[in-house]
């Protein structure tokens, strides 16, 4: 049976990686989604309604990586559909814009819940130190 992931279950998650764990698929690139019906999610995602929900969900999360604080996206701002959405969805189901089946990623983010691991998520920033000499 396919687990149901929602906000309410997500926010309980306080690390990004217990997040990140929660949403992870493992699937692989190339794995039939959409096929040759992608016309079809890429018409929803130009929608007046996809839009809305979009922004709605990027206030909710304050514009954050799976919503955490200090973890902002500054570009490439991605809405990742907690549970994956297929062409009958599109066409039945009104739950692929309802946020509490949405949250706001970035696209390193986004590829490593479908498609990788821990390993392609963005490495957060050391801080400097005081006599700290090492550019890098």
């Amino acid at each position: 049976m396919t687990q149901i992931r929602t906000y309410t279950e997500f926010r309980r998650l306080e690390t990004f990686e217990d997040r990140y764990k929660y949403l992870a698929l493992r699937g692989t690139v190339g794995a039939r989604t959409f096929g040759y019906d992608r016309w079809i999610n890429q018409r929803f995602y130009t929608s007046r309604q996809w839009r809305q929900v979009r922004q709605k969900v990027i206030a909710r999360d304050l514009a954050s990586d799976l919503g955490v604080e200090g973890h902002d996206i500054m570009t490439n701002l991605y809405i990742h559909h907690m549970n994956p959405m297929t062409v009958a969805d599109i066409n039945y189901s009104d739950d692929i814009l309802e946020p509490e089946f949405l949250i706001t990623t970035t696209q390193a983010t986004h590829n490593a819940i479908h498609y990788g691991d821990e390993s392609m998520l963005r490495k957060p920033l050391v801080p400097r130190s005081s006599g700290d000499t090492k550019l890098w």
